[in-house]
């Protein structure tokens, strides 16, 4: 009986559970075609609600459940695409009168930020207003902020302004306490990649690179905010070595800020702008919701299309995942391109610090391929470095913002000697029989000999004497001055130009004009056509069931999770690398 009883309520259970799971992909699927021509119900008198302090990922991760209880979240996880598609649809939109903006701490590169603060700028052409309000501001936010025509800042609240700092972790103590040897293959003072498991601190190279391309970083942001708040670069640099700005009140006298206020004084400004009674609810619209309609992956009209391949994250052989790079995906994106005839130039748009040598080879090769047909154009993200850079450099042209990170030119291998850690630690001892006198080679489980370490050695000069030969042809370099700014040296947007790694400083939009002019289209003679593709609707949903990896891990370990990452991370580099320091956090 008591057996019965089990099944009978296991059964109740399973069809309670169906029964939810097919409400919530009924709601979902309706949701889906309800919301096709969202934009043109945006009722008159409306602001754009700007939220930044959410991941900014260089396309939409949309949440299909995004408004139904346990699956919500604060909302869709906006792309750049879509955020900069919104704000320019919102300049020519009678309905949207203004933009509030909310941005404390943006989880977004500094180039993202570059492109969504050019967007916002321009919307201002409109005449409308932007007003920002925070409780309190990091450089990132203010950045953001120093554009606006009104700057609220909390009474209680404050403006992180001390510069900005580049921080690495170390973990050479770590492998010591554990009795992990590293074992280091690389070609150039500049590859720091390595330095966290061989130093406690950055070697002098390291430093002097970091040093560079965070003043050019800093000094890019001052002139911005200078130019936006009629304030001088010098006073600025005082205020940050001074700490200046204690108070909201020291950011009021010192005219970075126009007014110190709570949220509610914001609202009644807007509501005067709206002409609105102040018991009125201000119809506010976010950009996800803003941009709803938007669900094809092309843009604009003409028979003609531009291929806007957006590739993100770590380089790996394969397919690619949420947040990497698999060259089997993009290399099969670039071919999609070249071998259609309606797609006239391709745009490669890049946001990544490296990883596989032999996969951004692979991505390299259909470049050539490509450009051999139509014009490719290389646009860099927040990253284009090291392997980021190798997929990029066979393009016809390079954009790059003033404040990308890029260059890293420069090859590493890296393997642990684990035989003491198993022994002295786990009591876990090998021995092993072989046929020939290198059969285990390589191997992490016992010190390799002088010759296979210079077996590694060389192969990863090999790798870095094909990456500097192509880097200098595909930019029309003699090899020996690519070489003097290579050795895995790192450079912003605007100090690669000056060097010849990059052609044009700009963003994406610059990219695709580019892009148009090579192909001679014009203004109206072509689509965009972003790919690959979104995820289907029914991926988008497992996604949103199980979370995101790096959400949750987040959330379960808090200042932890960015060691957890950097140990996951080790397993994906395996064979020689291309990857830029190791992890860098600008702030």
């Amino acid at each position: 009986m008591r057996q019965f009883l089990k099944y009978v309520l296991a059964t109740i259970v399973g069809l309670l559970l169906f029964s939810f799971v097919s409400f919530l992909l009924l709601v979902g699927i309706g949701a889906a075609f309800s919301s096709s021509d969202s934009k043109s119900n945006v009722s008159a008198n409306s602001v754009l609600k700007i939220d930044l302090d959410e991941p900014v990922e260089e396309r939409s991760s949309e949440n299909p459940f995004s408004d139904i209880g346990p699956f919500s979240q604060q909302g869709d996880a906006l792309g750049l695409v879509e955020i900069k598609r919104s704000l320019k649809a919102a300049k020519d939109d009678d309905n949207i009168k203004g933009i509030y903006l909310k941005v404390e701490s943006p989880v977004a590169g500094w180039a993202s930020l570059e492109e969504i603060r050019n967007a916002l700028i321009d919307f201002k052409q409109s005449k409308k207003f932007v007003y920002a309000y925070a409780e309190g501001m990091t450089e990132k936010g203010y950045y953001l902020a120093s554009i606006a025509d009104k700057i609220y800042l909390n009474p209680a609240g404050d403006l992180e302004w001390n510069g900005l700092n580049a921080e690495l972790s170390f973990f050479k103590g770590t492998l010591d306490k554990l009795e992990i040897k590293p074992e280091i293959f690389k070609v150039g003072d500049f590859k720091s990649a390595v330095e966290p498991f061989i130093r406690d601190d950055m070697s002098e190279p390291n430093r002097l690179q970091v040093t560079s391309f965070l003043n050019s970083i800093n000094n890019h942001m001052l002139v911005g905010i200078a130019q936006s708040r009629n304030l001088r670069v010098d006073s600025l640099n005082r205020y940050a070595d001074n700490l200046t700005i204690q108070r909201p009140e020291d950011a009021l006298r010192t005219k970075m800020i126009t007014n110190v206020g709570y949220e509610d004084e914001v609202q009644s400004l807007i509501r005067k702008e709206l002409k609105l009674d102040e018991k009125k609810k201000i119809n506010y619209v976010s950009l996800s919701k803003y941009d709803k309609s938007e669900k094809d992956d092309t843009e604009g009209s003409g028979s003609n299309r531009i291929a806007v391949i957006i590739a993100s994250g770590d380089i790996h052989s394969g397919k690619s995942e949420d947040n990497s790079i698999g060259s089997e995906t993009i290399a099969a994106e670039i071919r999609k391109a070249r071998l259609d005839d309606k797609v006239k130039a391709i745009v490669l748009r890049v946001n990544s610090g490296g990883g596989s040598a032999l996969a951004s080879d692979v991505m390299y090769r259909e470049v050539e391929l490509a450009k051999k047909t139509k014009p490719v154009i290389g646009s860099m993200s927040d990253y284009a470095a090291s392997g980021g850079y190798y997929m990029l450099m066979g393009c016809n042209k390079i954009v790059a913002q003033p404040n990308t990170i890029t260059g890293s030119i420069g090859v590493f291998g890296m393997m642990f000697n684990t035989q003491d850690f198993f022994k002295d630690k786990l009591g876990v001892t090998y021995d092993r029989v072989k046929t020939n006198t290198n059969a285990d080679f390589p191997t992490a489980t016992h010190e390799m000999t002088p010759f296979q370490k210079q077996t590694i050695q060389r192969g990863v000069e090999r790798v870095y004497a094909q990456f500097t030969g192509k880097a200098a042809a595909g930019r029309k370099l003699p090899i020996d001055s690519l070489r003097a700014i290579a050795g895995g040296r790192v450079w912003t947007g605007s100090q690669g130009k000056a060097i010849g790694l990059v052609d044009q400083l700009g963003g994406l939009d610059e990219a695709i004009k580019l892009a148009a002019q090579s192909a001679k289209l014009k203004d109206g003679d072509y689509k965009l056509k972003y790919q690959p593709f979104k995820k289907p609707f029914f991926e988008q949903l497992m996604s949103s069931i199980s979370g995101d990896d790096e959400t949750r891990m987040q959330a379960q370990l808090g200042d932890l999770a960015p060691y957890v990452k950097y140990l996951k991370k080790l397993k994906t580099m395996e064979g020689i690398q291309m990857r830029m320091p190791f992890e860098l956090d600008i702030r």
